[in-house]
């Protein structure tokens, strides 16, 4: 999924824009709820080998909230990883163009729903 369909899906259904908090990485954006403004997506490039992958290649990848009991099942998919910098037992990574976009989809939707 490219990060641009991303925020027109997060958009259309929680009418919630990408904000960019931070000078030094300006194209990291994060997806906060409109009124309470915690975040429940960050959406960040970052080079494979800070992810523990081979390679030096840029990646498209978002950090989401998850049940902690589904972890490891979903850590066994492809595309989906341990947290960058984020707490490990309630968040993973998901690379963007290794994860299918309706799959992205309703992980971003159970990301919203447990940080309500």
């Amino acid at each position: 999924m490219k990060r641009e369909a991303l925020f027109e899906s997060v958009f259309e259904k929680y009418q919630v824009e990408p904000d960019y908090p931070w000078q030094k990485n300006s194209d990291y954006a994060v997806l906060r709820h409109k009124f309470k403004k915690k975040w429940f997506a960050l959406v960040y490039a970052i080079q494979a080998e800070k992810l523990g992958l081979e390679g030096t290649s840029l990646l498209e990848a978002m950090n989401i909230k998850v049940q902690p009991e589904l972890l490891g099942s979903l850590r066994m998919q492809p595309g989906i990883l341990p947290a960058y910098h984020m707490n490990k037992e309630h968040w993973v990574t998901v690379l963007l163009d290794k994860v299918p976009d309706a799959e992205i989809l309703d992980l971003i939707d159970e990301s919203y729903r447990l940080t309500r």
